[in-house]
């Protein structure tokens, strides 16, 4: 197998409340690192999520940000983000949108995942980060991250690779699909042809298919 991402931090945590701008709301976009976690179809034990719109449930149970974007943030924000600032649960390096594919399957510790979607962002990151044009500039750049689901459940350790297992389809990457569903909704042509990917997460199907109406 090939190894393909190396991981920088794992991370979880429950949702509790936040202050941002003195408005208090409850999230789980604050996780801690940890050493290691259990992983199960729902996700990571210890972990959780208050926006269900957004995060959570079987075809998200995994949240990945690439490692390489903390740095061009940094450079476009002057400031420094700390894994796990978009609210990861792994900070994963060589593994960016436009390298790995919606169904991607992967090797993950003793568990096995595969990517279902790009995340689609909510304002709490950029109201966790104190950058008001973060969020904006994530869904503009398509530098979202991606979510998995769990296919066999394990313990992960934050010394583990992700290492490619299968690959079901090389034609829409993560980068892509983003692309398509921020920007290009219009486009008919795209859209049946991400549609046509099995492992597509079905929040996403079924936003796409209304696109068709």
């Amino acid at each position: 197998m090939e190894t393909k991402g190396i991981i920088k931090s794992l991370s979880v945590g429950k949702p509790k409340a936040h202050y941002w701008k003195s408005q208090m709301e409850i999230s789980g976009i604050g996780k801690s690192k940890t050493v290691a976690a259990l992983l199960t179809k729902e996700g990571f034990i210890g972990d959780g999520v208050a926006n269900t719109d957004f995060h959570g449930g079987p075809d998200r149970a995994v949240c990945l940000y690439p490692y390489e974007h903390y740095q061009m943030w940094e450079k476009e924000f002057k400031k420094v983000f700390n894994p796990p600032s978009f609210g990861e649960n792994i900070c994963v390096s060589n593994m960016i949108e436009k390298d790995v594919f919606i169904g991607d399957i992967f090797s993950l510790g003793e568990a096995m995942v595969q990517i279902t979607q790009g995340r689609i962002p909510c304002s709490t990151i950029s109201k966790h980060n104190g950058e008001d044009q973060l969020l904006g500039r994530i869904v503009e750049t398509g530098y979202t991250g991606y979510f998995f689901r769990v296919l066999e459940e394990g313990s992960v350790g934050d010394d583990s690779c992700l290492k490619l297992v299968e690959r079901k389809q090389g034609n829409i990457s993560v980068l892509d699909a983003n692309f398509t569903l921020f920007h290009n909704r219009k486009n008919r042509k795209a859209v049946e042809e991400l549609l046509e990917v099995q492992e597509l997460a079905d929040v996403w199907r079924e936003k796409l298919e209304k696109a068709l109406l």
